[in-house]
């Protein structure tokens, strides 16, 4: 880092007009230049100090501004990026936000049956408690989190042992709380069982799972627990916040 301090007169004139058009044009206070290192800044600074003196004596105008060679950016963006780049910083601008993926097949969910083996019942169990107000996003990636789990060596590899992981212990112990929250399991609302079971068949059959990007943990948007604060959040669906966890925890 000192050596590239010390080279960094050099280097600052040797990028050419692409960071100088912009120090030259655009305050440094921009907010283009809100991610730029202090050191740099104050550099462009001296930098734009000196042109404008030479510009002076040679009576020329002030550079114009690159032109923008990305569509996701403005010209003094282009500018910055390619003149930093130059240092070796790697300034990127904003990646473009990706396309939300595609919402469930509401139909196909419709089309399986709304029975199936102890796997089955096991995930349509847990949807129903868990998510059966939910939109038909919400239900599947709740779903998602329960076979994510599955997929993991650090959590049983059943649904039902997924599920089921802690229940019978300790109240409020337990990885769903439903299974340790001391009240009964009792289905009340039947058009919502058969609506969640046939969910619960459509991803059993392999539908992809493509809205929660890998997670393995949810809350609800009415609590913040702990291991929240760690982990990684990976989409906000409904009323459920999706998080993933490293692969090196384990859950009891």
């Amino acid at each position: 880092m000192l050596l590239r301090v010390l080279r960094l007169p050099f280097a600052a004139r040797a990028v050419g007009l692409a960071t100088l058009g912009v120090a030259a044009v655009l305050p440094l206070s921009d907010p283009a230049f809100a991610d730029a290192p202090r050191f740099v800044v104050s550099a462009l600074s001296g930098e734009r100090q000196a042109l404008a003196g030479v510009m002076s004596r040679r009576g020329d105008d002030a550079p114009a501004a690159v032109p923008a060679e990305r569509p996701d950016e403005d010209a003094m963006t282009s500018a910055l990026r390619r003149g930093l780049s130059g240092f070796g910083f790697g300034v990127e601008a904003p990646p473009v936000r990706p396309a939300a993926p595609p919402a469930i097949d509401a139909s196909a969910a419709t089309a399986r049956p709304a029975s199936g083996d102890a796997e089955w019942r096991c995930l349509t169990e847990a949807l129903y408690f868990e998510a059966r107000g939910e939109t038909d996003e919400g239900i599947a990636a709740v779903a998602e989190v329960i076979l994510n789990r599955v997929d993991r060596p650090d959590y049983p590899d059943s649904v039902c042992g997924v599920i089921h992981q802690g229940a019978g212990g300790k109240l409020y112990r337990c990885q769903f709380s439903y299974n340790c929250d001391g009240k009964p399991e009792k289905f009340r609302e039947q058009k919502s069982l058969e609506r969640v079971g046939r969910f619960a068949s459509l991803m059993l059959d392999g539908t992809p799972r493509n809205l929660t990007d890998g997670a393995t943990h949810y809350h609800t948007n009415a609590v913040r627990p702990r291991w929240s604060r760690k982990f990684v959040r990976t989409a906000v669906i409904g009323d459920h916040l999706f998080y993933r966890a490293p692969e090196t925890i384990a859950r009891n």
